[in-house]
């Protein structure tokens, strides 16, 4: 089993409970880690995942869906991705919330699912 990984990827959402958070917005980082078997699959794009069409679908979501939770957010990337990408067997989504409205000082925040098919 072979894995891809998209780190990183950096977004502007308006994610959050709070309704200054709808309204403002703020950046969200996501992590995707993708489990498929390529091995022996070729020099082929059809023999493993589109990995420019998993960024199209998490920035999608994320710029263009309001979730309350980061959590939740997590959870519909990682079941969009098992959903839309059959070659799948194991998904793991981390959505970082690094300027989280907390009252402290902090390096990050961040929920993280896994979802195998």
């Amino acid at each position: 089993m072979g894995r891809i990984v998209l780190e990183g990827l950096e977004f502007y959402g308006r994610h959050g409970v709070r309704p200054e958070e709808g309204r403002l917005g703020a950046r969200f980082v996501v992590d995707v880690e993708l489990w498929v078997g390529f091995e022996g699959g070729g020099d082929r794009l059809e023999g493993t995942v589109d990995y420019a069409a998993v960024y199209r679908v998490v920035a999608e979501a994320v710029t263009g869906r309001r979730f309350y939770l980061i959590e939740a957010l997590a959870d519909f990337l990682a079941q969009t991705l098992l959903e839309q990408f059959s070659r799948l067997e194991r998904v793991r989504v981390r959505v970082h919330k690094p300027h989280a409205p907390i009252p402290g000082v902090f390096r990050d925040v961040y929920a993280e699912t896994e979802r195998i098919r």
